[in-house]
């Protein structure tokens, strides 16, 4: 299983979205904004959200939550 399957499956299993860096624990997937691309080309429908944490350094830092909410060709 590849990443991007690895993150879809996730995904299909959640309630909960991911983000970036819980993709690269989970997956040691790197580049979570290249497969959400991938798997919106590939039909997937995404909900997305932007949080906000305070950094190490008390900066604001914002990052993303996606959540699939469904597939235009149905579930596959």
């Amino acid at each position: 299983m590849n990443k991007t399957d690895a993150v879809l499956d996730y995904l299909k299993r959640t309630k909960n979205g991911i983000t970036s860096l819980e993709a690269i624990e989970m997956f040691g997937a790197t580049r979570l904004s290249a497969i959400v691309y991938a798997l919106k080309e590939k039909g997937y429908i995404f909900k997305d959200r932007t949080e906000e944490c305070v950094d190490r350094y008390g900066n604001t830092a914002q990052y993303k939550r996606y959540w699939i909410v469904g597939n235009v060709y149905g579930d596959k």
